[in-house]
């Protein structure tokens, strides 16, 4: 008996597996299964495809599933006229008390332009870009214009991944909506010449069984975190650590207390606030740092400011250098309203505007900033090294503890401070200014850097 039951087993193992079950969404011939909404752009079937057409004085249109879908792998093909913009949507919703039923939620770009950021993810009617392809900028090469592409998506809990031509393009994690609708969009035009211009999509199935067993495996494709004060599982792997946890002041103090201030500062709906007061450099609770100091690292801080604010993120910190009135003294990421606060104009060369290293280095006049969202500043140290980024764009580097570094310093505010910049090691601060300035999801990876053997060579 035993040895039936062990060759039946054996039998089994020699069966081929499960292949996986694909669902058309569209069969081929007609609208059957997709309800229109919004906009009234024409949607015809077209040479067993969906093809869309654009109109004038029209808004948005979507033409979306009647069911619902959370966790599933997309795959559908597309072409799209040149100058035109679309893209389809995902765990979408349409509702009468959001907007008068605006269909809004993940979608996956459609973009001929120049920009190339097909296969990016947009928020369609509420957030705005979650994964613009500046996160990934090699995947801009992935779309043929005037072609019929091939598109792959996989939601699956917190995570939206998506490819183009089988190249990965956006890695999004993030849990504001879980299932929803899949709609294709022809977007609104406002020039007459556009008119009648087309969008297509065939070969349009999907997969809702077993999903877990067919995802792509992990690749080195750069993550959005998009859920609040958190790490993802893939930012614990590559080492991130937050530096502030959405609720408490753990690992934080005032830079001239031993303790947290009791005033000046609030926490709120998962947002760390700096409260107006006078204007004042430090003057209200003052800043605060790490309880941790930090040598070479990444840091990234989102951040939102009122209008006519000022303030800053600093590193390198000492809080015992400046013992007195003003700020802890640190190297500077800049935060400001360049075109209502004084300081922009002060400085030398607009050293002192938003993203500088301040009074020492100008960022670019031109740099990717909205006034009413929050922005991620980025600092990246390596050893010497030092770079500045906002909202994926690098604004500066520069090498510190060097002659030419010091000439630089000695031209500046502070020039009287010992040794300014060249520490090895020191706090993160997040600065009052007297003025309401939001934070949220500081996360800092410490880098390790590589050991150079300077024993002579026999």
């Amino acid at each position: 008996m035993k040895k039936q039951i062990m060759t039946a087993f054996a039998a089994l193992l020699l069966l081929p597996a499960t292949a996986q079950e694909w669902k058309p969404l569209f069969n081929g011939k007609s609208l059957s299964g997709w309800t229109q909404k919004n906009g009234k752009a024409q949607y015809k079937v077209e040479d067993g495809a969906i093809v869309g057409y654009t109109k004038m004085n029209t808004p948005n249109s979507f033409l979306c599933t009647k069911k619902q879908y959370g966790d599933f792998i997309l795959e559908f093909q597309f072409r799209i006229t040149d100058g035109l913009n679309s893209g389809v949507q995902l765990r979408s919703e349409s509702v009468k008390s959001y907007k008068d039923g605006r269909v809004h939620g993940y979608q996956f770009e459609i973009d001929p332009s120049q920009r190339a950021w097909t296969g990016g993810i947009y928020d369609e009617a509420r957030r705005g870009w979650l994964y613009p392809l500046t996160k990934n900028p090699k995947a801009r090469k992935a779309f043929k214009n005037g072609q019929w592409n091939k598109a792959r998506i996989e939601a699956y809990g917190n995570s939206i991944r998506t490819w183009v031509n089988d190249i990965p393009c956006a890695n999004l994690w993030d849990d504001k909506t879980m299932s929803g609708i899949i709609a294709l969009q022809v977007h609104a035009i406002d020039n007459k010449a556009d008119e009648g211009k087309t969008v297509a999509w065939r070969d349009i199935r999907i997969c809702t069984e077993d999903v877990e067993k067919y995802l792509t495996p992990e690749d080195r494709t750069p993550q959005a975190n998009c859920i609040d004060n958190t790490l993802s599982p893939q930012e614990e792997k590559a080492g991130w650590k937050l530096l502030w946890d959405g609720k408490t002041t753990n690992g934080w103090r005032g830079a001239k207390l031993d303790a947290f201030p009791d005033k000046g500062w609030k926490i709120e709906d998962g947002v760390l606030k700096v409260l107006a007061a006078d204007g004042g450099e430090s003057s209200n609770g003052g800043d605060i740092v790490t309880t941790d100091t930090y040598d070479s690292f990444i840091l990234t801080v989102d951040f939102k400011i009122t209008e006519g604010a000022n303030s800053g993120i600093k590193y390198f910190v000492d809080p015992e250098a400046n013992k007195g009135e003003g700020s802890a003294i640190g190297c500077e990421f800049q935060i400001l309203d360049d075109l209502r606060h004084p300081d922009a104009k002060l400085g030398v060369k607009g050293n002192r505007k938003l993203g500088s290293l301040y009074d020492l280095i100008p960022a670019p006049e031109k740099k990717p900033f909205d006034i009413n969202s929050f922005n991620t500043a980025m600092v990246i140290v390596r050893g010497k090294h030092v770079e500045h980024w906002l909202n994926g764009v690098k604004l500066l580097e520069y090498e510190r503890d060097n002659q030419m570094w010091n000439a630089l310093v000695a031209y500046s505010k502070y020039k009287n401070w010992k040794n300014f910049g060249n520490h090895k090691r020191g706090n993160i601060l997040l600065q009052d200014h007297g003025n309401e300035v939001w934070f949220k999801n500081v996360k800092i990876k410490p880098l390790k850097m590589k050991r150079i053997d300077r024993r002579p060579r026999r």
